[in-house]
């Protein structure tokens, strides 16, 4: 990686958590001069505008929960357990492995009716994650872990659905046990259609 390629990825890496926690709106040029010690020509040397530097972060932490997912499911064999890594990428969510929380629900309200690229990329990642799902649930039922009675789109989203809602419980009530809880209800409420050997 060359100097000025490492630069950025710096610039990256130390700016994206004070999007991530003030919003897009709430952080400045300053708060990014801050976090990095740099000068704002060298900063403005990376990047062309705040518009381009909010745009790179988004991409940086949607793309680091993404990895994050696909990371734990790919360790797992079965649609149970992928499912269940999947829901566990998100049983802390006050010591979230990312700073600031969840991007996809950061963002996701932030940028509803202020930022249209901001909301596509957001919902895009939100559509390929419930095709994931659908996709993993599926595979589950052809495999005959799961009934045919588990409606896959359905189960996505409500899987999808609750573990964002309850991240926000969680951060704005400072407990993780409303997570934990839904999480213990989602395994619970799968394993009802889970085909006995």
């Amino acid at each position: 990686m060359k100097k000025a390629e490492r630069t950025r990825q710096f610039i990256i890496e130390t700016a994206a958590p004070i999007f991530n926690e003030k919003g897009i709106a709430g952080t400045t040029i300053d708060d990014v001069l801050a976090a990095t010690k740099m000068a704002k020509g060298g900063l403005y040397g990376h990047f062309n505008s705040k518009e381009e530097i909010a745009y790179t972060m988004v991409d940086f932490l949607l793309g680091k929960l993404s990895d994050r997912v696909i990371s734990e499911i790919g360790k797992e064999k079965t649609a149970k357990g992928k499912l269940f890594a999947f829901m566990n990428v998100y049983k802390n969510p006050l010591a979230s492995y990312i700073e600031g929380g969840c991007p996809i629900l950061n963002f996701g309200v932030e940028s509803d009716d202020t930022s249209s690229v901001v909301k596509k990329k957001v919902k895009d990642i939100i559509e390929g994650t419930r095709t994931m799902l659908t996709e993993i649930i599926n595979s589950g039922i052809t495999n005959k872990e799961f009934s045919d009675t588990l409606d896959a789109q359905d189960f996505a989203l409500k899987l999808f659905t609750t573990l964002e809602g309850a991240m926000m419980v969680s951060r704005v009530t400072g407990s993780n046990k409303p997570m934990n809880d839904l999480i213990r209800m989602l395994k619970k409420d799968l394993e009802l259609h889970e085909i006995k050997a």
